[in-house]
């Protein structure tokens, strides 16, 4: 079983909204910001290739937004950005068995979809998707102050089409599994302060944090993203899982770190969440 992280590209965040409460003059020395107070983000997707399945989790942003969105978000990628990024492992997207989906934010699902004239295809054509059947029925009615992070005209008839055909795997509950491996289960659990029933995928190794904990510098149980629907509800998620992934000695994925990819925690002599090993 191989472990593979790719980026199809970058974009930019507004600094503030990324840290929430925790004053600029702290974050911006870990993560400084640009002239507009965005910071740069990556999109880092995580692949296991493991005998006859290559399983990827999250798709990026997409290339078909348009040139004010762009701008906007500073997007940085090659056009079709997830094909070249798998195909600078040697995949090809037709050779992509499982989609496993964190949540339904334009930023982690908008890979997913390749405009074709007026109508949108999956760039993964091939795939079971996992996804939560909670979130999916939240995503499709989010509240007014989170709406505009579901771009559903780019997902949801897929999702559907995919379903018809017996396609998607519906994730329930808190935790579980998703599917067997050969030497291993890849397993999920929830988070709910940025969304509800945001998929945290697992195995025996790994952990994607998605954006419960997005970057390094969000370890800090305090330094919750303004974007979270329920910041409160956010750190105790988090204390839930920094505890279960140092008991399991698990390696973190950060999906939007420009910086570091991946580490380990532990906890300092105040007790507190820090990474080691960063890579």
């Amino acid at each position: 079983m191989e472990n593979i992280l790719i980026s199809p590209g970058k974009f930019r965040l507004d600094g503030g909204a990324m840290f929430g409460i925790i004053p600029k003059p702290l974050w911006n020395k870990v993560h400084p910001a640009d002239e507009y107070n965005r910071i740069d983000l990556d999109l880092r997707l995580w692949i296991i290739k493991d005998q006859d399945r290559i399983i990827i989790t999250d798709t990026g942003i997409g290339d078909y937004h348009g040139e004010k969105f762009d701008q906007q978000f500073d997007v940085r990628q090659e056009q079709s950005p997830l094909v070249k990024a798998l195909a600078d492992k040697g995949i090809k997207p037709e050779d992509v068995t499982d989609l496993v989906i964190s949540h339904l934010h334009f930023d982690h699902v908008g890979g997913m979809v390749y405009k074709d004239g007026d109508n949108f295809k999956p760039v993964l054509p091939n795939v079971t998707i996992h996804l939560h059947r909670e979130h999916w029925q939240y995503a499709l009615n989010p509240t007014l102050r989170d709406s505009g992070s579901f771009h559903k005209k780019y997902f949801k008839d897929i999702i559907e089409e995919f379903d018809k055909a017996g396609r998607v795997h519906w994730l329930t509950g808190k935790e579980g599994e998703i599917l067997k491996l050969s030497n291993d289960t890849l397993r999920f659990k929830c988070s709910y302060g940025h969304t509800p029933h945001l998929v945290h995928p697992y195995t025996s190794e790994y952990i994607y944090l998605a954006d419960l904990i997005p970057t390094s510098n969000h370890v800090h149980v305090p330094w919750v993203m303004g974007y979270d629907i329920a910041p409160g509800q956010t750190t105790v998620d988090k204390m839930e899982f920094l505890k279960m992934i140092i008991e399991k000695d698990l390696t973190v994925i950060f999906e939007h770190d420009p910086k570091y990819a991946s580490a380990k925690v532990t906890q300092n002599e105040r007790g507190k969440y820090i990474c080691k090993d960063l890579q």
